[in-house]
């Protein structure tokens, strides 16, 4: 599988920072390095013979950061119907093929296990739990196919909007509702003010979007220009090429032509995917617009020298990049939009 398909960890490993953060403290009172994980993983075993809880899951988490999978399976899988952590850790190992063979079955089995955990203990791994299954039923990864459980599962990771609920279950709501299937731009709008209000950078883009053009909510270019150049900012690609088509309509070429510019260099969009949590897809989307604007710059010689040799191969690359979306700008360029 490729990383659009991994199960997400974050949410789970959030849950647990301050467990981390005890276990450190304990271990420079003991005298001994926090930044020695072989020395933290003696002592974890020493705690974990006495029959300390937290310190057998530290420990299969200590393996499982480490990439020492199967050390961490054997370790998750004694205590998984004591913890639903490990429980959920174990989910991850078996969806993503890790250390040992892929077993989407079980791993949807223990993912549902830890999603309905009868336990007011299970805190935030219940919310990253319900996401994923939302997921899985969005995409049919080990279940079949069903929009509507997905929705239901999202709602209950959503949590009304909560800080401490699944943030990413509150932005894919917001995409849920933007989807041609399930429209509802209404739904869709609060959702990604939700997730954004909660740090979602994938919706503060989706957000800028919405503002520019008037959907769900009124137009507003303010908050559009306000939303879109924050998200740049902080690495959102589909922000950055809409904000470049922004700086272009408004008359700023040498803006555009340098943000284009910039965005057209990126290559390795899994790795953009991992660092900002933003959705492969939307990556592709922000990079085509910004190339295919780049290539208008270069074409008509706004903002950068002309070339339009340059412009062709730039062009190019953004309908092979999205030619859906290229499709739909090169008609705004044929009436004069562009």
């Amino acid at each position: 599988m490729d990383s659009t398909d991994k199960i997400t960890t974050s949410e789970s490993l959030s849950a647990i920072t301050d467990i981390f953060k005890d276990i450190r403290e304990e271990l420079v009172q003991s005298g001994i390095s926090a930044e020695s994980v072989e020395k933290a993983v003696s002592l974890l075993k020493e705690k974990a013979e006495r029959g300390d809880p937290e310190a057998a899951f530290l420990l299969g988490q200590f393996h499982y950061e480490e990439g020492r999978y199967a050390e961490a399976e054997v370790i998750f899988d004694g205590i998984k119907d004591e913890d639903p952590r490990a429980l959920y850790q174990l989910a991850v190992i078996y969806y993503d093929g890790l250390g040992t063979k892929e077993d989407l079955g079980k791993a949807m089995e223990f993912m549902r296990r830890v999603a309905f955990w009868d336990s007011s203990e299970v805190g935030s791994v219940r919310a990253a739990a319900l996401y994923n299954l939302g997921r899985a039923y969005l995409e049919g990864y080990g279940v079949q196919t069903s929009s509507a459980e997905a929705e239901r599962l999202w709602l209950l990771a959503a949590d009304d909007g909560k800080p401490y609920a699944s943030v990413e279950a509150q932005s894919s709501l917001g995409m849920f509702y933007s989807r041609p299937e399930t429209l509802d731009l209404t739904k869709a709008f609060s959702w990604h003010s939700e997730a954004c209000g909660n740090g979602s950078l994938e919706s503060q883009g989706a957000l800028g979007v919405m503002y520019l053009y008037g959907l769900g909510v009124q137009k507003d270019p303010d908050a559009a220009l306000f939303c879109l150049k924050d998200a740049a900012e902080r690495g959102n690609v589909y922000a950055q090429g809409h904000l470049t088509a922004c700086y272009y309509h408004r008359k700023l070429y040498s803006r555009a032509a340098a943000l284009g510019e910039r965005v057209c260099g990126y290559e390795d969009i899994s790795a953009i995917a991992r660092h900002t949590g933003c959705l492969e897809e939307f990556i592709r989307k922000g990079i085509a617009i910004a190339m295919f604007y780049f290539s208008r710059c270069l074409q008509l010689g706004r903002g950068v020298l002309q070339n339009r040799d340059r412009a062709k191969v730039y062009l190019t690359q953004a309908v092979r990049m999205d030619p859906e979306i290229c499709q739909e700008l090169q008609m705004d360029a044929i009436h004069g939009r562009i």
